[in-house]
């Protein structure tokens, strides 16, 4: 296959090795930590789950970090990468092994939300500083094979770890406390993997940037509107129109996920055990449409072009979308969770190979966290609609055709761009 020997040409790279290996550990980490609070806020017996509850906790889980996000892009342009990964991994293995004590404990909701804060807001300079780091450990010719293997890797990572808490939560332990302590393991292990590579191995060049703290948060907002000038020059115009073409299909995702998160937790399953079996099966299935975009994106956006890949990823979403979606039950559901998971992770290969073949290396550290702002808002933003428009089951025909005409209008707009 062309994915296994694309594979085998970049694990050549030692450094490219070392880099997939943080990125695998840490995000398999957030997969497994991630199920143990869907678990304890969504599928706990003594809970009464609403939609209104689910877009309230991504609401404390990710709005803050639309301010946590610029600081973290105009930091990572001027700290060393690689101290990122050890200090950062570190750093969350503490806070969710304090999360679990927590849930063992019974305090109050607020405070279980404060400790999940802290580990989700480093969690906003690990994944940046990821993407920002690639470009130093493969060749400008292998960029693409790289965008399309290593991203997708770590959502498999973080799949299989989701797919691991199942387990745990299933089989080994009852205990959702018993699943943050493992995501803290993962984390603890990340952050060991960083210390094969050299300390200034993954940049930023020290002559480039600023190197004093206090001058790095003095000049924030004035290099954040550097970066946005520079993203909105005309050689990068299309990277603009690929970062809104990508917070768009977030948007979809994040409100068919909560879609789901109801439909297994009530409409579809007659029990919390039950729910949570199938959503686990719902998200592999997905996982395996992100590994088929893996295989294809490479070959497709190489013939059509990776912004043109993203008009037909949109094109197909908005197709077999309310296809597969309106008889919300389970068997298409599960056909859409595949072909959702192929065209999103399509997509955002096409986009991070834009925006990092397009952007120049002082930049893209900050241009990463703007990416990642921006599905931090469309995600919650995403689930607050959903929390409107779905009623107590999940069940609800009015979403799944607005989401169609979103992903419809991704790719006419995407679409008249690429001819122009």
């Amino acid at each position: 296959m062309a994915v296994v020997r694309d594979l085998r040409v970049l694990l050549r790279f030692r450094n490219f090795r070392h880099l997939l290996a943080v990125r695998l550990l840490s995000q398999g980490a957030d997969g497994v930590y991630q199920i143990g609070l869907a678990t304890y806020v969504v599928f706990s017996p003594e809970k009464q789950t609403s939609p209104s509850a689910i877009a309230s906790a991504m609401a404390v889980l990710l709005l803050p970090y639309s301010l946590v996000g610029p600081f973290a892009g105009v930091l990572l342009d001027r700290w060393r990468r690689r101290q990122v990964f050890l200090y950062g991994n570190l750093l969350r293995a503490s806070m969710a092994t304090a999360t679990a004590a927590l849930m063992i404990a019974s305090v109050p909701d607020w405070l279980f939300y404060v400790s999940a804060l802290c580990v989700t807001a480093v969690n906003r300079f690990i994944l940046a500083g990821l993407s920002a780091a690639l470009p130093r450990v493969v060749d400008a010719d292998r960029l693409v094979i790289a965008n399309s293997l290593s991203p997708t890797a770590g959502t498999l990572a973080a799949t299989a770890g989701g797919g691991l808490a199942f387990v745990v939560r299933l089989v080994v332990a009852d205990s959702d406390a018993a699943v943050v302590l493992l995501g803290a393991v993962l984390y603890l292990c990340g952050a060991l993997a960083s210390l094969r590579m050299a300390v200034g191995l993954l940049g930023p060049d020290r002559g480039a940037v600023p190197p004093r703290l206090g001058t790095a948060l003095a000049g924030t907002t004035r290099d954040l509107a550097a970066g946005v000038r520079h993203l909105a020059a005309p050689p990068r115009r299309e990277a603009a129109w690929a970062l809104a073409a990508m917070t768009l299909m977030r948007f979809c995702y994040g409100a068919l996920l909560v879609m789901l998160l109801m439909l297994c937790r009530y409409a579809l399953t007659s029990g919390t055990d039950e729910g949570l079996a199938l959503l686990g099966l719902a998200l592999g299935v997905s996982g395996a449409g992100f590994f088929a975009a893996a295989v294809i994106t490479p070959w497709a956006a190489g013939r059509l072009g990776p912004g043109r890949w993203m008009v037909v990823c949109a094109a197909v979403a908005a197709v077999l979308e309310p296809a597969l979606g309106l008889p919300l039950a389970t068997a298409p559901l599960l056909v859409a969770a595949f072909v959702l998971g192929l065209t999103t992770q399509g997509s955002k290969i096409a986009t991070d190979t834009i925006v990092q073949s397009s952007v120049e290396d002082a930049y893209r550290g900050r241009i990463f966290s703007v990416y990642d702002v921006l599905f931090n808002i469309a995600f919650v933003g995403a689930a607050g609609v959903a929390a409107l428009m779905l009623p107590p089951d999940g069940r609800s025909v009015p979403l799944v055709l607005t989401v169609a005409v979103v992903y419809a209008a991704v790719a006419g707009a995407m679409a008249r761009f690429e001819r122009r």
